[in-house]
């Protein structure tokens, strides 16, 4: 099933999980696709290894595992700045052969140790290259407070714009903590002429160690709610978990009376995190 046709009765609600490690067999990611499972999310989408490695299949593994075994759409990652035109062809050809039909196309992180090969400079190019060899629902990320590499958030959205006239179906936001520059955002990509779906992207923090890592990678601003938050929980890792999520729940909140789209939790691989806000907001969605 093509994500697009998700929308038809919105808000959708999806969950992002992460294959098991390579020294960990696929399996051991079962119990968590179990209670996502039967959560029931719209689709779950699948991140690839970093730095991207063609002969390792595990993304596409757990994507065919997740429709197969339970039923659910999914959405394969597919990175592109580590790989050549030929490379990506051979994975499109393995996602469909594997039935897998919407993507994810990404940039991906340049990483120090893996020289970047040239095929492809942007996401838009990678979009553009789905989009001539395959039959796939593209879905495109997105930064409510910028891209980190971008001068401002104006020459973001025109970067936005591009890729989505290369044939990005719906967007998925990178994590924010603050709703208004989310719907900021949204004000700004309605006016550059962006019109597909756009979910917004939430992640429950559960520790200190965790915020600090994901706002240094994508340059989200930390309000000063939060941060009282954390340094009043912080020492309590039950209390902060528990924080953590009643933040996430009160964002959620906020966004469904406002009318996006739909919602991408970054679940981190915690199911007890993913069905503690589904419990607290499923009724917001009838």
């Amino acid at each position: 099933m093509k994500i697009t046709d998700l929308f038809d009765n919105k808000p959708i609600v999806s969950f992002e999980v992460f294959p098991p490690k390579k020294t960990a067999p696929l399996i051991s990611i079962q119990p968590t696709l179990e209670e996502l499972g039967r959560l029931r999310p719209d689709f779950i989408s699948v991140t690839y290894g970093a730095g991207g490695n063609q002969q390792d299949t595990i993304t596409i593994d757990l994507s065919k595992t997740i429709e197969k075994e339970y039923g659910i759409p999914s959405v394969a990652h597919l990175p592109c700045i580590n790989f050549s035109k030929s490379e990506i062809l051979s994975i499109l050809k393995q996602l469909k052969e594997n039935g897998i039909e919407n993507i994810l196309a990404l940039r991906g992180d340049i990483n120090p140790d893996i020289p970047p090969k040239h095929d492809f400079r942007y996401a838009s190019d990678l979009v553009s290259f789905i989009k001539e060899n395959g039959d796939f629902d593209i879905i495109g990320a997105c930064y409510p407070e910028g891209h980190p590499s971008s001068a401002n958030i104006e020459e973001d959205v025109l970067h936005l714009k591009k890729k989505v006239d290369s044939g990005v179906n719906h967007l998925i936001s990178q994590l924010f903590f603050d709703n208004d520059s989310f719907y900021r955002f949204r004000e700004k990509t309605a006016r550059a002429g962006i019109d597909v779906p756009i979910e917004a992207g939430i992640m429950p923090v559960t520790n200190k160690r965790q915020i600090e890592r994901m706002t240094s990678l994508c340059g989200a601003t930390v309000p000063e709610k939060f941060k009282t938050m954390m340094a009043k929980y912080e020492d309590n890792p039950e209390a902060m978990r528990d924080a953590g999520i009643a933040y996430a729940i009160d964002q959620i909140v906020d966004l469904f009376a406002h009318d996006i789209d739909g919602v991408h939790i970054y679940t981190m691989n915690n199911s007890y995190v993913a069905r503690r806000i589904h419990e607290a907001t499923a009724s917001l969605r009838k």
